[in-house]
């Protein structure tokens, strides 16, 4: 392996125009003693709709900022198209951006709006109308570009905000949550109108969010951050269904945690063993913890009925809870203190309905939990 000017190994890492954006040891420190970011690195290619989920604190928005270039980083490089963010003035970068307050100007129309990005850019004046109509077309708006801002309801502002981050057409298209003020039925149409728009224009997208269906549903790939580290960085399916670490399980669905000692088939907790799948090196014996996903679980009044379960325990229905397509039980099984399972139960109309207090078993396929390392 090479060595760098350092003297340490070479990581191979170029500045390289076939990703859209590149990030190498990018860590930013406010003099706070936590880093906000701490040495994240990740690629996206050209077209693809990443988002970079995690909780308040997580470090998304900052990185978020960095990419933009409104941030420097303390340490690393971001590099967009091949050339390093910094290197190119504010005003020239071709990066669109949509805030979570829309930073719309309310004494313009919304065609006036969307046209303020192509009259700073010195574009062709004769040539605006005509773009300004097209992308207020893309974002279902055509016929409203004489409208004021106050005129518009909560969602077509959103898209006036879309159409103005893409009309002068970016390499780079950044969300730093847009849709984390509005009602849950407007956000979640939002969402897929920006699957739409995104596929339809193959615009390289990153978006910032807490919210996990909107990163599942939007996403080509997905980022999870905490503690200002990436903690995964795969596609929507691979996060939900193998996740790298507890903090992602528990971060994405929802989910039932268990402690006991790591055993070769799963986990054994005061001498029951649940099955389960180790996910990286785990000794035998060591403190380890198991996590399965609501969905997962089977709940059944028969043990007999739980079918092809390689687990199967006894409990009893702690709390029923109707979330219109599905039913959420809590079930309590005598494990000691960690010993309550969250289990998702879809069509209620069709299936049996367990109350309060019924003993029912429930069961899983091996493959269905996850162990992992415990620091217990």
């Amino acid at each position: 392996m090479e060595t760098g000017r350092s003297g340490v190994p070479d990581s191979g890492y170029r500045a390289d125009a076939r990703f859209a954006v590149r990030a190498k040891d990018v860590t930013m420190d406010f003099g706070t003693g936590v880093l906000a970011v701490d040495r994240a690195s990740f690629d996206v290619e050209h077209g693809k709709f990443l988002t970079i989920l995690g909780p308040s604190g997580s470090g998304k928005t900052t990185l978020l900022r960095m990419i933009a270039g409104f941030l420097k980083p303390s340490e690393g490089e971001i590099t967009i198209g091949g050339k390093p963010v910094d290197a190119v003035p504010p005003h020239r970068r071709s990066v669109g951006m949509v805030f979570q307050k829309l930073a719309l100007f309310p004494h313009m129309t919304a065609a006036e709006n969307v046209g303020f990005p192509l009259k700073m850019r010195r574009f062709n004046p004769a040539t605006i109308p005509e773009r300004v109509n097209q992308f207020l077309d893309l974002v279902k708006l055509g016929g409203y570009g004489d409208r004021r801002i106050n005129e518009l309801s909560g969602g077509q502002q959103q898209r006036v905000a879309i159409a103005r981050a893409l009309v002068f057409e970016p390499e780079i298209l950044l969300l730093d949550e847009p849709l984390a003020a509005l009602d849950r039925k407007l956000r979640e149409e939002m969402q897929l109108e920006f699957r739409r728009i995104q596929h339809e224009l193959g615009v390289t997208t990153i978006n910032v969010t807490h919210d996990q269906r909107e990163a599942l549903v939007v996403s080509d790939d997905i980022i999870v951050m905490d503690g200002g580290m990436i903690q995964q960085h795969a596609k929507p399916v691979t996060i939900y269904r193998d996740p790298a670490n507890t903090f992602v399980a528990s971060f994405l669905g929802v989910s039932s945690f268990v402690d006991g000692i790591a055993v070769a088939d799963g986990l054994n907790i005061g001498g029951q063993v649940l099955s389960g799948v180790h996910v990286g090196k785990i000794s035998e014996a060591a403190p380890a913890r198991g996590v399965i996903r609501a969905e997962q679980i089977r709940i059944s009044a028969d043990a007999a009925r739980l079918g092809d379960c390689e687990t199967c325990l006894r409990g009893e229905v702690r709390d029923v809870i109707f979330e219109g397509d599905r039913l959420l039980y809590l079930v309590n099984v005598a494990l000691g203190p960690s010993s309550d399972f969250q289990i998702y139960h879809h069509d209620p109309a069709a299936l049996d309905l367990y109350e309060i207090g019924t003993k029912v078993s429930i069961g899983w396929r091996r493959h269905d939990m996850k162990v992992f390392r415990s620091a217990l």
